[in-house]
């Protein structure tokens, strides 16, 4: 069986046993300083990190927003471009936690010291990630 690198750069925890070392690039396992070269949408980026050749997506782990065809979506995304995009940011990582279904790295995203997701939350671009399936996100009132 071989993993497909490529595609799924990060290792789950299970996998960790069985392809930690056939890995070309270094796992990440504990907390990182990365550059915000793209927001996807509201709780999805793709950073820049020196350790790696590569750049690679990071899940926000706290909070859930709107996809981009959804309503608020593109409002989610376009706050966190003012907010992120081109910045150094922290990426705290929970050891128990670090990789989502879909491969990619997941992570609580912290500027100057403040939990992003969190401020994401207050400002309603998103729910806390518990609260996604109870409750509708809230919306916008955008004055035309």
């Amino acid at each position: 069986m071989v993993h497909d690198f490529v595609n799924f750069p990060e290792l789950t925890n299970s996998q960790m046993q069985i392809y930690y070392f056939a890995s070309p690039h270094r796992q990440i396992t504990e907390d990182l300083c990365v550059e915000v070269i793209k927001v996807h949408d509201g709780d999805t980026i793709t950073a820049r990190w020196y350790s790696r050749n590569f750049d690679f997506p990071i899940r926000f782990s706290n909070i859930a927003a709107p996809e981009l065809d959804e309503e608020g979506g593109k409002e989610s995304q376009s706050w966190l471009e003012e907010k992120i995009l081109g910045k150094e940011v922290q990426v705290r990582i929970d050891p128990n936690n670090r990789v989502e279904k879909w491969g990619r790295l997941l992570g609580r995203i912290e500027l100057d010291g403040m939990d992003v997701g969190d401020e994401s939350i207050i400002l309603t671009h998103s729910v806390r990630w518990k609260e996604r399936n109870d409750m509708k996100l809230p919306t916008l009132k955008v004055n035309t």
